[in-house]
């Protein structure tokens, strides 16, 4: 089953069962999928939704820790549910021996130069691209390349 079936099965049974919470972030997550589907007129694969995932994790990051500077814990936990919800269709993260392995191969691939780091993290970021936070990941590679 693709990803797309699986985010439509599941909005259909947050609507049996009536979980607006759920429901509300499944909606937001297909309202982004078909705007992309419609902007660029093609149908968007499992990549392509994830990194749509992706993005809208790092949005709902971003807000929790804009929420919570401001003293709105209310509202940041509602970002959490939506993060808990997203995160259900993201794949199984990689730990941090395959992304050290993942690194070490594109380091030594390119050699261990500050000028090849874009070429570095663009092998990283094809091999763990939805799997790893690749902010997390370039700090690695800068640390690995000073």
């Amino acid at each position: 089953m693709s990803l797309k079936q699986r985010i439509t099965d599941d909005m259909k049974t947050a609507m049996r069962e009536k979980d607006t919470a759920r429901l509300g972030t499944i909606r937001l997550l297909l309202a982004a999928m078909k705007q992309r589907e419609v902007d660029e007129r093609i149908e968007l694969s499992d990549e392509q939704i994830v990194a749509i995932i992706d993005k809208m994790n790092k949005q709902r990051r971003d807000s929790i820790k804009a929420y919570e500077d401001a003293s709105r814990p209310d509202l940041a936990e509602i970002e959490k549910a939506e993060m808990l919800v997203l995160e259900a269709y993201m794949p199984q993260q990689a730990d941090e021996a395959e992304i050290q392995a993942v690194l070490e191969a594109a380091v030594a691939s390119h050699g261990a130069t500050v000028a090849a780091m874009g070429k570095i993290m663009a092998d990283v970021k094809a091999k763990l691209a939805g799997r790893a936070d690749l902010s997390k990941v370039s700090a690695l590679v800068k640390a690995r390349l000073a």
